[in-house]
């Protein structure tokens, strides 16, 4: 590739997990001497990091995909590169669909892109998609935010629900060492962050593969044990943890989260159904009696937190009575978000081979149904944030309007208000709330808080 300077433009579909990969990967471009460009026209290196839990996210990649290959034919320096789960789901089939792409890597792969890219340069067409040992990656990710940031803890998925492709393109689960995602942290913090989202698929079955059992009988690194580990990393002042799996949340970790100032109150807790023989369909491994009692135990030790999880409508074979079940359950605990999908039927899951498939227009009026309730649980929830002062972190200004900043509560609420974002970026502000909607908030500033060192 001899095209000056290199550009290179990543667009990122999917989850957390693909815009960290995708962080990660733009740090290895950045370093092997690429600048990133704002606009793909403009870029001689185009990556489309994937996304394949949902059909829609799978078919605009494919729309992407025959814009750049017609691109290629007018300037064949460009090189195509599909990364993510559609790569992984795909492999070799991919490049027999689009022949112009140069490289296909799966998520397992992302830490080997420049060596993978140097393969592609000496003139071959590259597949990656074989299982792997992801190894402890040393490059600084080109991270989107000044102030927020991702710290990966455990890779892929070692459960099998009926209805996901995750375990298929992520791999199974591989936990870091405690100690170097401290270091990760650590030079997060040296480098002014204030806060961390520490991710993984199903991060509360962090360190099941780690070495090591307790005198109790327990994992000796668990995700609970990793909190209070990393709790006292300088210069961070918020710590934040997705995504969660009702089969491995406990006491021991909802009692460490009340105990530590650093963690937020907040927690993404994934139900996907309310009722029982469709979560036992699900392969979920839980009853929506343990989810209740999860959320019980959680409001017994954090009365005010943020409760924010997933669910799926129009299952295999879900009926009516089944469905309203999940309303139940949303009507009871009052989300404070839902994240809401209409099941759709993925390549090597078991469940898109089912016979007892929902026809769409069932699956659109129950997620327009479970929709109306959301928004109504949502809206109930914010009205205690009104009248009442909340420390938020500022992140950016107001895009829709330059006069605010906008930041997030502890609990995760989005809040906007007046301020220079010149002056205001990375610090916490205790904000009067003065305007509460289902999913955002608006107040007045009252004062800066600035950190105390650790």
């Amino acid at each position: 590739m001899t095209t000056s300077p290199r550009r290179y433009h990543i667009t990122t579909f999917g989850c957390q997990m693909n815009k960290a990969d995708s962080e990660r990967m733009a740090g290895i471009l950045e370093n092997m001497g690429f600048e990133w460009s704002e606009e793909p026209e403009n870029a001689n290196l185009i990556l489309y990091n994937t996304c394949t839990i949902r059909d829609n996210a799978e078919q605009k990649v494919y729309s992407y995909l025959g814009r750049q290959a017609k691109r290629k034919h007018e300037q064949p320096d460009l090189t195509l590169v599909v990364a993510g789960c559609v790569a992984q789901q795909e492999g070799e089939a991919l490049l027999r669909r689009v022949p112009e792409l140069d490289l296909v890597m799966g998520p397992q792969h992302a830490n080997r892109l420049q060596d993978l890219l140097e393969q592609v340069f000496n003139g071959n067409q590259v597949v990656a998609t074989e299982a792997v040992d992801i190894i402890e990656d040393i490059t600084k990710p080109r991270r989107d935010s000044r102030v927020t940031a991702w710290v990966n803890v455990i890779y892929g998925c070692n459960e099998r629900c009926t209805y996901c492709v995750v375990p298929n393109v992520r791999g199974v689960e591989q936990s870091r060492t405690p100690e170097a995602i401290r270091a990760e942290m650590e030079e997060v913090g040296r480098q002014g962050y204030k806060e961390i989202t520490l991710l993984g698929q199903n991060i509360d079955a962090y360190g099941r593969d780690l070495p090591g059992i307790t005198a109790e009988g327990r994992h000796q690194n668990t995700l609970t044990d990793l909190l209070y580990y990393v709790h006292d990393v300088p210069g961070i002042e918020r710590i934040r943890f997705a995504t969660s799996h009702p089969r491995y949340f406990t006491e021991r970790l909802i009692r460490a989260c009340a105990e530590l100032p650093k963690v937020c109150e907040h927690f993404h807790i994934p139900f996907q159904s309310g009722d029982n023989d469709i979560l036992k369909a699900m392969a979920r491994g839980y009853t929506h009696e343990k989810y209740r009692r999860i959320i019980d135990t959680i409001r017994r030790y954090m009365p005010d937190a943020s409760i924010s999880a997933d669910a799926i409508v129009g299952f295999p074979g879900e009926t009516e009575e089944q469905f309203e079940n999940t309303l139940r359950l949303v009507e009871e605990i009052g989300f404070d978000l839902l994240n809401t999908a209409a099941y759709s039927p993925r390549p090597g899951t078991p469940a898109a081979l089912w016979e007892n498939q929902l026809s769409e227009q069932v699956k659109s009026d129950r997620l327009q149904r479970l929709n109306h309730l959301v928004s109504i649980k949502a809206a109930q929830a914010s009205q205690r944030y009104f009248g009442r002062i909340e420390e938020v972190l500022v992140e950016d200004q107001n895009a829709k309007d330059p006069t605010q900043v906008m930041g997030r509560t502890r609990g995760n609420r989005l809040t906007f208000f007046t301020g220079n974002i010149a002056e205001l970026k990375g610090q916490v502000v205790k904000v009067k709330i003065t305007e509460v909607r289902a999913f955002s908030l608006t107040g007045e500033p009252m004062e800066v808080h600035q950190p105390v060192p650790v």
